[in-house]
């Protein structure tokens, strides 16, 4: 089972930006896909960006589009979320997610499920 750590969380003013960052646990690592989540406290955990490792199509939720940038790179550092103009409803423990296999342009995963694997979050905080 593949292990993903995500880094980068902490406390940020309102409209201000941060970059989180997401480790595999081997340096050969692969995937279809990845995808950054959030769960805030009291909420259900919710979709926040995918991107297609295979063309890097993405796609966001419509709370963050414009403002969050998903981006892939390294095996051990396979993806990242810039986050721009922070809110204080981005307030949550973000967690970065896999999926093994590969998806076509037609079927973007968004929900919980359509991943394999699960770093154990880190926590963002803003507030003005």
């Amino acid at each position: 089972q593949v292990q993903l750590r995500e880094s980068g969380g902490r406390w940020v003013q309102t409209g201000g930006s941060l970059r989180l960052s997401c480790e595999a646990s081997t340096g050969t690592f692969r995937t279809g896909g990845m995808a950054w989540f959030r769960q805030a406290p009291g909420k259900e955990r919710e979709f926040v960006a995918v991107i297609r490792w295979s063309g890097d199509n993405t796609y966001y939720a419509d709370s963050v589009k414009g403002r969050f940038t998903i981006t892939k790179d390294s095996a051990k550092n396979p993806v990242y979320l810039q986050m721009n103009s922070l809110k204080p409803e981005d307030t949550a423990i973000y967690y970065c997610a896999g999926k093994a296999q590969r998806w076509i342009l037609t079927s973007v995963p968004t929900v919980e499920n359509d991943f394999d694997y699960w770093g154990q979050g880190t926590q963002v905080t803003v507030s003005s």
